[in-house]
C-alpha cells in the first residue's frame, strides 16, 4: 500500500496589502474574485498583526518565527543572519521540493540554499530584470537598472505578477508528483501606486478612509507628525514631477486617486493568484495543498493623513491571514487577535512537524480546529528605521526631532479590545479599539484609564522578559 502523500504548501505573500482589501474583512470594494473565493473556503483570522510594521523586520519573523529584536533585522535592508534558519530548514524534510519566487528583502544573497532549492528573484539585478532586458525593454537608469516607476508603467504581460505566475506554474508542473513548498512573494501593491490596471475601479466608487478627511490630529507621536509633514511636502513636489503618479497626496481627490491605483494593484496580484491556483486544479493538487495568504504589513493609504507603514495604527499593523486546508470548502472565522510570531509554528504544525526551539510563538492549529483556547494578547515592536523629515520643519526643536525619529515602541493589542503603545522617546498612545476602531482618540493622558494602562504596561513588561527584550520603557 502506497504511503499517503505529504501535503503541499503555497504561501502567497504580497507586499503592503491591507486587511480590508479582502472581502471577508468587510472593507473596501475591490475586484479580487480569486482571493475572495479563497477566503470563503479558508480559516480567516479576523485580527492578525505583524510583529513589526515594516518590510524586512516583519519578513524576518514570517520566515524564522523569531522576533526582529532577537534576529537582528530591526530595520529595512538588513540581511538575515544565517544562524536563524527559515522554516523549510526547520522542517529538515528532504522529501519536499522548495522554491521561493519573488521578493525576499532579507539580504542580497537570497533564500537559495536556506531551505529553498530555487529562487526566482525580482530584485534590482535579478531574474525579472534579465527577463525585461531579454524582452527588449531598455533600462531607464544610467547604471543599467530600472526605476520603480518605469517598472510600474510596463504593460500587463510584462508585469512582475505575470512573471511570478509563469514561474510558479512551471514549478508546480515540474514537481506535481512531489510534495512541495512554494512561496510567491509579490512586490505589489507596494508603492509606487501605479500599474496596468489603474482604471480597474471607477474613481467615484473608491471610498476614502474616514480619518483621511478628519482634522489632522496632534495627539499622536511627533514621529508620525514628522512623517505626515514630509509626505505632504513630497506630494507638493510630485504634482510638478509626476502629475499622473503621485506617491503621496494632500487633497481628498489625490487620496482617492492613489487608493484607486492601489486597488488596481490588488486586482493585478489577484489575477496571478487565480492563475496559480488554476495550475493546482489542472494537476489535481487542490485536495492536497495548503494555501496561505498574508502580507508583511498594511498601508495607511491616507488614513490619519499618512501613507505607507511604520506606524502602529490598524491600517499598517493589521494584515489579512487566510489558511485554506486541503479540500476545505467552507470558511470559518477566528475572532481573537493573533500574531505573525505564531506563523512559522503554524506552518510546521500543518505540515506535520513539531515546533522548533528557535520559534518564539506557538501553532494556531488549535484555533483552526476550534478547540477551546484561552484568548491572549498580541505584541508588536518598532525600532528606529529611516524617518524622513522636511527640511526646515517647525514642528519641534532639533533636539526633540532627533529624539522622536530615534524612538522605539513596544505595543500590545489586548484580547479585550485595547491597544497600548509605549515609547522610550515619544508620546505614548492608548486606544479603545472596541469603541474607537478608527483610533481617533488617544486616551493615554486620561486619568480615568490609569488602571487599563497599568495592567497593559505590566503585560508588555512580562512579554519583554519572556522575549529577552532589553528595551527600557
Amino acid at each position: 500500500m502506497a504511503a499517503e502523500r505529504k501535503p503541499n504548501l503555497i504561501l502567497f505573500l504580497p507586499d503592503q496589502q491591507r486587511a480590508d482589501t479582502v472581502s471577508c474583512y468587510r472593507g473596501v470594494k475591490v475586484h479580487a474574485p480569486n482571493l475572495n473565493k479563497v477566503a470563503s473556503e479558508s480559516v480567516v483570522f479576523e485580527r492578525a498583526y505583524v510583529t513589526h510594521p515594516v518590510c524586512t523586520p516583519s519578513r524576518s519573523s514570517l520566515m524564522t518565527g523569531t522576533w526582529p529584536h532577537i534576529n537582528g533585522c530591526t530595520k529595512n535592508n538588513v540581511p538575515l543572519d544565517p544562524r536563524f534558519r527559515v522554516f523549510p530548514e526547520l522542517m529538515e524534510d528532504r522529501d519536499y521540493r522548495t522554491a521561493y519566487i519573488g521578493k525576499w528583502h532579507l539580504g542580497e544573497e537570497g533564500p537559495a540554499g536556506r531551505g529553498f532549492q530555487q529562487w526566482i528573484s525580482t530584485d534590482d539585478h535579478g531574474d525579472y530584470i534579465s527577463f525585461l532586458v531579454s524582452a527588449g525593454v531598455a533600462p531607464d537608469k544610467p547604471n543599467g537598472r530600472f526605476s520603480k516607476l518605469a517598472i510600474s508603467n510596463l504593460p500587463l504581460e510584462l508585469s512582475r505578477p505575470k512573471f511570478l505566475e509563469k514561474h510558479a506554474c512551471e514549478f508546480i508542473e515540474k514537481h506535481h508528483r512531489d510534495p512541495f513548498i512554494l512561496v510567491v512573494g509579490f512586490v505589489e501593491p507596494h508603492s509606487p501606486y501605479n500599474g496596468p490596471l489603474n482604471d480597474e475601479h471607477p474613481l467615484h466608487q473608491v471610498d476614502l478612509d474616514l480619518t483621511a478627511t478628519l482634522p489632522e490630529s496632534e495627539n499622536i507621536p511627533l514621529r508620525y507628525r514628522l512623517m505626515r509633514e514630509w509626505q505632504q511636502a513630497e506630494a507638493a513636489l510630485d504634482r510638478q514631477r509626476l502629475p499622473a503618479q503621485l506617491f503621496f497626496g494632500i487633497t481628498p481627490e489625490e487620496y482617492r486617486s492613489i487608493k484607486q491605483r492601489y486597488l488596481g494593484l490588488i486586482t493585478l496580484v489577484d489575477q496571478s493568484i487565480g492563475a496559480i491556483l488554476g495550475c493546482l486544479e489542472r494537476f489535481g493538487l487542490s485536495g492536497n495543498t495548503i494555501v496561505v495568504h498574508t502580507s508583511d504589513h498594511g498601508d495607511s493609504l491616507g488614513a490619519h493623513r499618512l501613507f505607507g507603514k511604520e506606524v502602529m495604527f490598524e491600517e499598517a499593523a493589521r494584515v489579512p491571514l487566510l489558511i485554506r486546508l486541503p479540500d476545505q470548502k467552507r470558511g470559518k472565522v477566528v475572532l481573537q487577535p493573533v500574531s505573525h510570531i505564531d506563523f512559522v509554528p503554524t506552518l510546521l504544525d500543518l505540515l506535520g512537524h513539531p515546533n522548533h526551539p528557535q520559534c518564539a510563538g506557538k501553532s494556531l492549529l488549535p484555533l483552526i480546529n476550534e478547540e477551546a483556547v484561552p484568548p491572549e494578547n498580541v505584541f508588536l515592536e518598532w525600532a528606529p528605521n529611516r524617518t524622513k523629515v522636511k527640511k526646515g520643519t517647525s514642528l519641534a526643536r532639533r533636539r526633540m526631532i532627533k529624539r522622536a525619529v530615534e524612538e522605539s515602541t513596544r505595543a500590545v493589542v489586548s484580547f479585550d479590545g485595547w491597544k497600548l503603545c509605549l515609547r522610550d522617546k515619544d508620546l505614548n498612545e492608548l486606544y479603545n479599539l472596541s469603541e474607537d476602531p478608527l483610533e481617533t482618540r488617544n486616551l493615554y493622558e486620561n486619568r480615568q484609564y490609569a488602571p487599563v494602562i497599568s495592567r497593559l504596561t505590566g503585560e508588555i513588561h512580562r512579554w519583554q522578559e519572556s522575549a529577552n527584550d532589553k528595551l527600557r520603557l
